[in-house]
């Protein structure tokens, strides 16, 4: 008997697809188009797949945690898409010390909600 996991891929929800799209593509994912209303994201070794499906309950309560090796740079790059005004709904936090690591977090434009970990 096997129990290995080869592939494990989150759907994640979209209040509006293409700003959704674009945002994480600015972040920095490169997307390839996915089936169904679907577009899947890839980052070195995080992937998920975005669906054009939204429910704020759902969205409001979703949460990834993504190890980082510098969480200021991903502040930085998410403060200059807050800023742009290109995402009305994006919040980002500063980088803060928890419990020995530095987090920053980032709220995408459906309200989900990334920790970035270093």
């Amino acid at each position: 008997m096997s129990l290995n996991i080869f592939d494990f891929k989150v759907y994640v929800p979209a209040r509006d697809f293409e700003e959704s799209k674009r945002f994480y593509i600015e972040l920095g994912f490169s997307m390839t188009e996915g089936w169904g209303g679907t577009a899947d994201f890839e980052l070195g070794a995080a992937r998920f797949r975005l669906q054009n499906y939204y429910v704020k309950d759902w969205a409001d309560n979703m949460m990834f945690t993504v190890g980082v090796d510098d969480a200021q740079a991903w502040y930085a790059r998410a403060q200059e898409m807050v800023t742009s005004g290109r995402y009305k709904s994006v919040r980002v936090k500063p980088p803060e010390d928890v419990d020995g690591s530095i987090v920053t977090h980032v709220c995408d434009p459906s309200g989900v909600l990334l920790v970035f970990v270093q």
